[in-house]
């Protein structure tokens, strides 16, 4: 399981290296689009209703329970309330 985690790193480090090579602000914007997608993807793929997530922001993280998917974001209760979240600031707890 280690040897995995050390090529997961050394992976993640060569992907940060070549990004930080960009030298233009429109290689780098379709470079964010394109990990948006991909990470709608994985939620759509990997989230389902009923799982319990964290829904993830810049200082917190807050329980929640999918209700609904749809096609980028799903129904989250969190706190009594129902809010449409994307894939993207959800994790599975």
């Amino acid at each position: 399981m280690r040897e995995i985690n050390k090529t997961k790193g050394m992976k993640m480090k060569s992907i940060k290296t070549e990004i930080s090579k960009i030298d233009n602000l429109t290689d780098l914007n379709a470079l964010s689009t394109y990990i948006k997608e991909c990470k709608a993807h994985l939620g759509r793929t990997t989230l389902s209703v009923g799982m319990k997530v964290w829904v993830v922001q810049k200082t917190k993280r807050t329980k929640g329970v999918i209700t609904k998917m749809k096609l980028k974001k799903a129904n989250v209760d969190m706190r009594g309330a129902s809010y449409s979240v994307p894939f993207s600031m959800m994790e599975a707890r």
